[in-house]
């Protein structure tokens, strides 16, 4: 069964298609969305995802006309460099990559990230087409046109906006992710479920163990609620003037716990679901949120840590630093940092005008939780 998504931003509007066995489509559908006149393109993966999927999408972009090269770039948020861009960059022009062709994003986030963001720098702009092949890609960061790499200071504050021309997502690729990595993804969805969509945040909570034993319907039905959500957000908000910031529940704090950690322990979901439960925080003790609803929230990330290894503990971090990177965030303004606090689940505000001694507080509570989830365990 196929099913699509359609992000509608007049020309640059196009589809996420979500299907098993989608791997097999590939060159169908991108021949589709870059038309007759793309002759090559630039695969930009990892080796562990190359070596899972590299050869069956060459194979059917190849079928449909297509002259590949693959780039291998490194593994991991530090692979998200500037560093990395570049040598991205010198492959292409290397290979003489002209205007008209485009790059594929063979992999998860990380790989999306930065093929998204060489695709915006390359001659100014060539077009790219999203595989992502982690759940958190899936629901998240292939969606929606946000390219970016990191700094030591924060997290994708070198970026631009470039939507891709398609989005394709094969479930079946989620069952050689390791249980972390799903795990990560997941704490993506659960912030869908407080931001937007109380039902799919009540699915995730009942239906936790058959995520875990990898659902296949059950998985895309997640896949397809949160892509359909990122579309209707985006569509209402491109470039993340208003509505779209809302989708930053979770990250500010989330962003910080990566950059003072040097992007080496957390995986990105990871650091969402502590930054959600700090949200959460922040927006009791703030009186946005009845304590019940917040429990309800934290409670909730904690059901997903207790699938497979332990939460890298924070405790040994401290609030100054935390406090001191999340000034670096790119919401920032007039040196003001909007927060996105739950006022129940299922809906959130965007405040600048928290007291930094709650900020503070609640960054302090946190870390003691993270050490105390650790201690469960």
């Amino acid at each position: 069964m196929t099913q699509k998504v359609h992000v509608a931003l007049d020309e640059r509007s196009y589809d996420i298609t979500i299907a098993d066995g989608a791997l097999k489509q590939v060159g169908e559908i991108t021949r589709a969305a870059l038309g007759a006149k793309t002759r090559k393109l630039a695969i930009i993966s990892n080796a562990r995802v190359h070596r899972l999927y590299g050869r069956a999408v060459e194979k059917s972009l190849k079928q449909a006309g297509f002259a590949t090269l693959t780039h291998l770039m490194g593994e991991g948020e530090r692979a998200k460099s500037l560093r990395s861009a570049e040598k991205a960059l010198a492959f292409m022009i290397a290979n003489r990559f002209e205007r008209s062709d485009a790059v594929v994003a063979l992999g998860g986030g990380v790989v999306g990230d930065l093929a998204g963001f060489v695709a915006a720098c390359y001659q100014r702009g060539v077009r790219y087409v999203q595989i992502p092949t982690t759940l958190l890609a899936t629901i998240d960061s292939s969606v929606g046109g946000k390219t970016a790499v990191n700094h030591r200071l924060g997290k994708n504050l070198i970026g631009a906006f470039h939507q891709p021309r398609a989005v394709i997502i094969d479930p079946q690729t989620l069952a050689t992710l390791p249980q972390r990595e799903l795990r990560a993804g997941l704490y993506e969805a659960l912030k869908y479920g407080v931001i937007w969509d109380r039902a799919l945040f009540d699915l995730l909570e009942e239906k936790l163990a058959d995520v875990f034993a990898l659902d296949a319907g059950l998985l895309t039905q997640i896949i397809a609620r949160c892509c359909e959500i990122k579309a209707e957000v985006v569509t209402s908000d491109e470039r993340e003037s208003g509505l779209r910031r809302i989708l930053n529940f979770g990250h500010t704090v989330g962003h910080a716990l990566e950059a003072v950690t040097a992007y080496r322990r957390l995986k990105h979901g990871e650091a969402v679901g502590y930054g959600m439960q700090c949200a959460s925080t922040i927006s009791e003790k703030a009186g946005i949120i009845p304590r019940a609803e917040a429990d309800v929230i934290r409670s909730g990330v904690d059901a997903l840590s207790r699938f497979g290894r332990k939460l890298p503990p924070i405790d040994d971090l401290n609030v100054p630093d935390i406090v001191a990177a999340m000034a670096h965030d790119k919401k920032v303004v007039q040196g003001k940092l909007p927060l996105i606090l739950p006022t129940r689940i299922g809906e959130v505000v965007v405040r600048d005008d928290i007291s930094p001694a709650i900020v503070r507080a609640s960054v302090r509570e946190l870390l003691k939780r993270g050490s105390n989830q650790n201690e469960k365990k």
